[in-house]
């Protein structure tokens, strides 16, 4: 990218707008919602935890976004249990309150201990009832350290049908790495499918985002830097791109009242 402003113009769209804090409130959900259109435009998505779906749903509508955003949520989450019977009844769930997408905690402790077949045999579970919905599998990459089984996370949730693969949870030290990135986008790349991959956790300012979007045009091309190959997952990253695209914007206190 040859500009800070070039990346929050690109980045902007790229962003899931998120709060997943406790506590959160309807009123925080509302406005949340109300910042994800912007005069610089609108975000991607807005991922709220499974029981603020339906608000979200609603604020959107309230503000004339709900053609434009998408509404995402997250089951098994943030441990990554491996009871795939369990995480079901949490996607349907969350599909009949409303939500468009979904980010699904990869069973990343059964893999360091060994367990290949967990991870599959969950991603596969959950596609299988989210058809016509977006899937992201999130690898929490801090955790697992390794590069190679961080490639292997990757390999497995790509071949159980994930439509994105998503660095973190952001609740645990270590979020995403431009190294562990690297590795998921290769992953992607050689599997030679139209898989998305997003960032989440610690990203905060248009510099960070710079490096990801770098990243992604270098191993996947150009092309996936859209909405549809390419996300951030975050809460702060607004502001900083906003400021990016219009000096003087005051960041928001998304914990004020609605």
């Amino acid at each position: 990218m040859s500009s800070l402003t070039d990346i929050a113009r690109t980045a902007l769209p790229l962003l899931d707008l998120t709060r997943l804090e406790e506590p959160t409130t309807d009123s925080d959900i509302r406005r949340l919602c109300a910042r994800a259109g912007t005069t610089a435009g609108h975000v991607a998505a807005v991922c709220v935890a499974p029981e603020f779906v339906g608000i979200a749903r609603q604020a959107l509508a309230k503000v004339g976004l709900q053609a434009q955003v998408k509404v995402a949520t997250v089951i098994n989450f943030p441990h990554g249990q491996t009871d795939p019977d369990a995480v079901v009844i949490e996607a349907r769930s969350a599909l009949t309150s409303g939500a468009d997408e979904i980010d699904l905690v990869f069973p990343y402790r059964a893999l360091m201990g060994g367990d290949e077949r967990a991870g599959y045999r969950l991603v596969s579970h959950c596609r299988q009832v989210m058809s016509g919905y977006t899937l992201k599998v999130i690898l929490e990459t801090g955790e697992l350290k390794d590069s190679g089984l961080i490639r292997t996370a990757s390999d497995i949730a790509i071949s159980a049908g994930a439509d994105f693969l998503k660095t973190s949870t952001g609740k645990v030290e270590v979020n995403a790495t431009p190294n562990a990135a690297a590795v998921m986008m290769e992953a992607i790349r050689d599997s030679a499918r139209p898989v998305g991959f997003k960032a989440a956790g610690g990203i905060r300012t248009t510099r960070d985002a710079g490096v990801y979007l770098d990243l992604a045009g270098h191993i996947l091309g150009a092309n996936w830097l859209r909405p549809e190959r390419f996300r951030f997952g975050a809460s702060g990253l607004l502001d900083d791109l906003l400021h990016t695209l219009q000096p003087g914007t005051k960041p928001v206190d998304l914990r004020s009242r609605y």
